[in-house]
């Protein structure tokens, strides 16, 4: 299966996104972060103590996550808790670390976070892991942890394809020291091997030798996070050598985290006041973050809107012009399908660059977007970095998503306000926005739905 094409099983049935009928006004409850659930669920795993993680994203690639867990032996208790304040109500996970084993198989569904953050850890087992996937994950490069897991003396089978399927043979421990990697294709490799790193006999000494790296704000997530949980961590932030960081050997501490909201998952929801010229409020944006979506405020606010942080939350307006606009995405890449859509039905042209990594998503998000849109009447065309994108009038079609969840809510973005949309394998969406059709059309006031809020009113 080539990225760009559909797996025999893939759900193809058809969801007709809904169109707009007004500027949209609404209030939308974004649930937590998948980046942050699946390292405090790693790191909790690692821990010297039992910890909680509290309002975890409940997706597929969390779940994937929390069963890959248990079968290496780690308890995860699911809990509803009634409490008050920060910590509650909502759902928690108790996390009890125990020392990984095998023999286990690990399935990594499509979850680069999965299929990335294990094998460090299964490398700590006493025994075999096998680690499998869907059949995309066996296009996805793995090469970076594979290699520099080989360079610390860990033994993998994977028949030399540098990504799945493939076996991790742990033998209780790993030596830990310096090792080099190329992690241009992905920041997960540098996470992969920090997150673990505390429990290696020596810590790690990670170089980056590879071209610029991808989504620096992800690396600086899992930084913070092992900072929070005990671990003493030297970055190039914190006037370390550049590309380079060290992890020293530690206990990590049992933590009770509460997860923040899916800042990238809010894309769509703060797209659909920018394209209606409307008004969207989620609650809970942070004040402080490391999430690449914060980056949101800023971008959309330069194509046409405007944001304030306020004590009910973010509150993003649309002002009814869409501007086109040439900008970096490098560091955050995730956004690019719905900053992708909002281009399309702008007033001028946009360049988006720095993206080439996005090639190797959970589908070529760049060859993706420019079919499909231009599918629609569009005219998008790729450049060896990235997307150059000519606003054109585009009309309804069938709109494939290769089973990308960020292809589906960007082409949910498109069907505000052009009619006719159909939507490719909407379900796919559940990877990390559940019930995202749910949500959408409570936003337009359509609908409720109970695994995630959206309250609205007609403006």
């Amino acid at each position: 299966m080539t990225g760009t094409e559909s797996s025999p099983g893939a759900d193809n049935a058809l969801w007709p996104a809904p169109l707009a009928q007004g500027a949209v006004d609404a209030t939308v409850t974004v649930p937590g972060s998948k980046s942050v659930t699946n390292r405090a669920l790693v790191l909790a795993s690692l821990a010297s103590e039992p910890g909680w993680v509290r309002r975890p994203l409940r997706s597929r690639d969390t779940l994937l996550m929390a069963d890959a867990l248990r079968a290496l032996g780690v308890g995860i208790e699911e809990t509803v808790s009634s409490g008050s304040g920060a910590d509650g109500p909502g759902e928690a996970w108790r996390v009890i670390p125990a020392g990984p084993h095998g023999p286990a198989t690990v399935d990594v569904g499509n979850a680069g976070t999965v299929m990335r953050f294990l094998p460090p850890v299964a490398a700590l087992a006493d025994g075999p892991v096998r680690f499998d996937g869907d059949p995309r994950s066996h296009e996805r490069p793995l090469h970076g942890v594979i290699d520099a897991l080989r360079a610390l003396g860990v033994r993998i089978d994977d028949e030399g394809r540098g990504c799945l399927p493939m076996t991790v043979h742990g033998s209780g421990a790993v030596a830990g020291g310096p090792v080099r990697i190329d992690a241009s294709s992905s920041s997960q490799f540098v996470s992969a091997l920090l997150l673990s790193a505390p429990r290696f006999n020596q810590g790690v000494e990670v170089r980056h030798v590879g071209s610029t790296l991808p989504s620096l704000p992800h690396i600086r997530m899992t930084v913070d996070m092992l900072r929070a949980a005990g671990a003493a961590v030297d970055t190039p932030e914190s006037g370390g050598e550049p590309d380079v960081w060290r992890v020293a050997p530690s206990a990590l501490l049992g933590r009770d985290l509460v997860v923040e909201p899916d800042l990238s998952n809010a894309a769509p929801f703060l797209a659909a006041a920018l394209v209606t010229g409307g008004r969207v409020t989620i609650p809970d944006w942070p004040e402080r973050t490391t999430q690449p979506g914060d980056e949101l405020r800023r971008i959309f606010t330069d194509m046409g809107g405007s944001c304030e942080l306020t004590d009910s939350g973010l509150v993003f307006t649309g002002t009814g012009r869409i501007t086109g606009i040439d900008a970096d995405l490098h560091e955050v890449g995730e956004l690019t399908p719905v900053i992708a859509a909002v281009a399309a039905l702008a007033d001028s042209e946009s360049v988006l660059r720095g993206i080439a990594h996005l090639r190797l998503h959970e589908t070529d998000r760049l060859a993706a977007l420019a079919k499909e849109i231009n599918e629609l009447g569009g005219d998008v065309t790729e450049t060896e970095d990235g997307l150059r994108i000519r606003p054109r009038a585009l009309h309804g079609g069938v709109f494939h998503t290769y089973e990308d969840h960020r292809l589906a809510t960007a082409a949910a973005v498109l069907g505000l306000v052009v009619d006719g949309i159909r939507v490719e394998n909407v379900a796919t969406t559940g990877k990390t926005l559940p019930d995202f059709p749910g949500l959408w059309t409570s936003m337009l006031g359509a609908g409720e739905t109970p695994a995630a809020t959206a309250t609205a009113s007609r403006s």
